[in-house]
């Protein structure tokens, strides 16, 4: 073999193998640099999407929040405020309705009946019906009173019973009498048709009402009226025109 073209041939090859080694410690090193870009970008990006937010922006959020909470607190309990004080003045207001409904007492302050010694009393004829005299009973006091059923009656100093009532006459509810008022009963003296027996004139009335043991002598007009046995009187009425329908 030719010595010169040995080594020519033996030279080539080292070069070759030289370019080979080279080449691929390129690409190497670019694989390298390439990965650590990356993870330095990502970490990067990782780090600015934790990262927390600066002391003045943490305060501004902290201050908003507790603004929003005292904020609603307060409205809440200005609502219950307005509503207990709105149920407070209902019940008030129920309350007086309900004594105003009562006759102007309570259930600790009833009303009371009424006093004889305030109670004006007084009788007069009428010209219909025949054989009737109307009632009259004053409140005189400062306060209400009551007038239950009817007046006790009580003609001449020798009468042994008093006045039958007409229990046809009954009213639905008690009268009440605010001071001032006045309450009516109608009397009938004798029967219209002469039927009625015992009779004859007298010349005293006395009157009992309810919650008072002693009578009131009343003045009858002309000083006397006939008296029999059909004689009656109604239960007290809010108006004279009723207690004369009887």
């Amino acid at each position: 073999m030719n010595v010169t073209a040995y080594r020519r041939g033996r030279t080539v090859r080292t070069i070759a193998a030289s370019i080979v080694a080279v080449a691929a410690l390129s690409v190497t090193a670019a694989c390298s640099g390439g990965g650590d870009g990356g993870s330095d970008n990502a970490g990067k990006a990782n780090s600015s999407a934790t990262a927390p937010a600066s002391g003045t922006d943490a305060q501004g959020a902290d201050k908003a929040e507790g603004g929003k909470e005292n904020q609603a607190g307060k409205e809440n309990q200005g609502g219950k405020e307005n509503q207990g004080g709105k149920e407070g003045a209902t019940g008030v207001k129920d309350a007086k309705s309900q004594t105003q409904k009562s006759g102007g007492g309570s259930e600790s302050e009833p009303v009371g009946d009424c006093d004889i010694n305030k109670t004006a009393i007084t009788v007069q004829n009428v010209k219909s019906p025949v054989n009737h005299m109307l009632l009259k009973a004053t409140n005189k006091a400062g306060v209400d009173c009551k007038l239950v059923g009817y007046p006790g009656l009580k003609f001449g100093a020798s009468a042994q019973a008093a006045t039958p009532v007409n229990e046809d006459s009954k009213p639905q509810a008690v009268v009440m009498l605010a001071p001032g008022e006045s309450a009516y009963a109608g009397i009938t003296t004798s029967a219209a048709d002469g039927s009625g027996a015992e009779g004859g004139k007298v010349d005293s009335l006395e009157v009992f009402i309810d919650g008072s043991e002693d009578p009131k002598p009343v003045e009858l007009p002309g000083g006397s009226v006939y008296v029999d046995s059909a004689a009656k009187v109604t239960y007290w009425q809010t108006d004279a025109q009723t207690a004369l329908t009887w």
